[in-house]
């Protein structure tokens, strides 16, 4: 049973990492391109209206996807419910939204952000349409399908999108691009999938899933409208190229600790739910998970750092200089996300959601006072704030974690400590090197990545990393 869950685990990882990279990969060339025949002002029109777009994106979603994968015995109505209200809401919000752009236009004072709302505001229905698909695919820790329709939505949407930026349609190359991407995507999730809805729709099915989607759909907005709330702040309080900056920079920040978070979190949520009344070997899953994934993000993140001013030399020009002094504290906050996953997942496979939507209250009334004290300092000394809230985050996260399963901070410091030293270590001699050694920004890149990569590995390898090794068997294994 251990080894057919660990079989199960390590296959879905893989999967939903190839998902992962190689998508977000091909947008991240696809933007760099973008980025380099556009200029900040356009990227910081489309991030103003990032929060109106995840606020929805919540809304939506409800917390259904999670109340579905948790449920062992879900049915065709309970899933067909789930479909019908989905749509239902996608509406509502689309419709509050084409109402509401004059009001977002006004508050920006950017009267291009009428047309651009109304349009851009068309993926809240696209997202509608594929929540239940994506939830039933993860069910399966079936990514390979998911792959294969993202695939396609981002190299037709990349092509598009780079084509209008290189024949001057400027903002509106980002805006399509986005749209056909979400649209793509949905068609091709509907098509791969197989699963079709019945025509039913079950209140006693909506409650029962929704007591328990409800507190995760609260804490989902709070969490939602925090990491929005830089994008007001920034639009409102500074110039759209300053936004710009932030927007890249966090995109790159992104690249990596996002996307090894939503690894974890479609993987081991579902994984976990299985094993979800055995405390005992939840816990040992549990601390592999932490250890192999802080072996794996921690490392990635602290190369990033040193390697910020040739990584946006080298893809983004000078212009974009300022997005790499910005990068910095962004990756020391980033870092942690996938720490901060694996303890709110915990949450959620317990059936705790209360304690979800507690937790989200407290982090978020922190992060605003944060907020608020970093403002009058400008827009590097916001950013550094950031890494203050993770690292509170962090505390409070797995104060909640060890009480259910006794797997509190100082357990969980004690596993991964060895790997932090190591790549803080790693992380400093690179960028001491690339600043003692001048070189073009291409060259001082691929050497800063190179050597990072082999100290890291000689170092694991040579302190006996129980995590080095068993990455090393998985690769050998294929």
């Amino acid at each position: 049973m251990e080894e057919s869950l660990k079989h199960r685990t390590v296959k879905g990882t893989i999967w939903s990492s190839i998902e992962r990279f190689s998508v977000q990969g091909i947008l991240f060339i696809v933007t760099i391109i973008m980025a380099r025949l556009l200029t900040p002002a356009d990227y910081g029109l489309v991030g103003m209206l990032a929060i109106f777009i995840a606020v929805s994106q919540s809304l939506i979603d409800s917390g259904f996807s999670q109340a579905l994968i948790r449920k062992q015995d879900r049915s065709e109505i309970d899933n067909s419910t789930v479909f019908y209200f989905n749509i239902v809401v996608g509406i509502i919000l689309y419709i509050i939204l084409y109402l509401c752009a004059p009001l977002i236009a006004k508050f920006y004072s950017e009267p291009k952000l009428v047309p651009i709302t109304r349009l851009i505001g068309l993926n809240i229905i696209f997202n509608s349409l594929a929540v239940v698909q994506r939830a039933l695919l993860t069910i399966r820790l079936d990514f390979k399908t998911q792959a294969k329709a993202s695939l396609i939505g981002a190299i037709v949407s990349g092509i598009i999108g780079i084509i209008m930026a290189y024949t001057g349609f400027g903002v509106w190359a980002i805006v399509t691009q986005q749209i056909f991407n979400l649209a793509l995507v949905t068609l091709f999730l509907w098509l791969l999938s197989h699963w079709k809805p019945i025509l039913i729709y079950s209140w006693d099915s909506f409650r029962e899933l929704f007591s328990f989607g409800s507190k995760l759909l609260g804490a989902g907005l709070l969490d939602t409208l925090y990491r929005n709330l830089y994008l007001i702040v920034i639009g409102k309080i500074f110039r759209a190229s300053d936004l710009g900056y932030y927007t890249r920079a966090h995109q790159f920040s992104d690249f990596a600790s996002s996307n090894v978070t939503s690894i974890l979190q479609r993987v081991s949520y579902p994984v976990l739910c299985t094993i979800q009344n055995d405390d005992e070997r939840l816990a040992n899953v549990y601390r592999r998970m932490l250890r192999t994934s802080t072996f794996i993000i921690f490392p990635m993140m602290m190369l990033l750092a040193a390697v910020s001013r040739p990584l946006v030399l080298a893809f983004l020009t000078e212009k974009w200089l300022f997005a790499s002094t910005l990068l910095i504290p962004l990756c020391f906050g980033a870092m942690w996300y996938p720490v901060h996953a694996i303890n709110l997942n915990l949450l959620q496979v317990k059936g705790r959601s209360d304690l979800f939507l507690r937790l989200e209250i407290i982090k978020k009334c922190i992060g605003i006072m944060i907020i608020c004290v970093t403002i009058p300092f400008g827009l590097l000394v916001m950013c550094w704030g950031t890494v203050v809230n993770s690292v509170v985050s962090l505390i409070i996260n797995t104060y909640y974690t060890g009480k259910i399963i006794n797997l509190g901070f100082l357990t969980q410091m004690r596993d991964i400590l060895p790997i932090l030293f190591l790549s803080l270590t790693v992380g400093a001699m690179v960028f001491l090197i690339l600043n003692f050694v001048h070189m073009y920004s291409w060259l001082s890149l691929l050497v800063g990545i190179v050597i990072g990569i082999i100290l890291y590995s000689v170092f694991a390898k040579i302190l006996h990393f129980k995590e080095f090794s068993e990455l090393i068997a998985i690769i050998h294994h294929k």
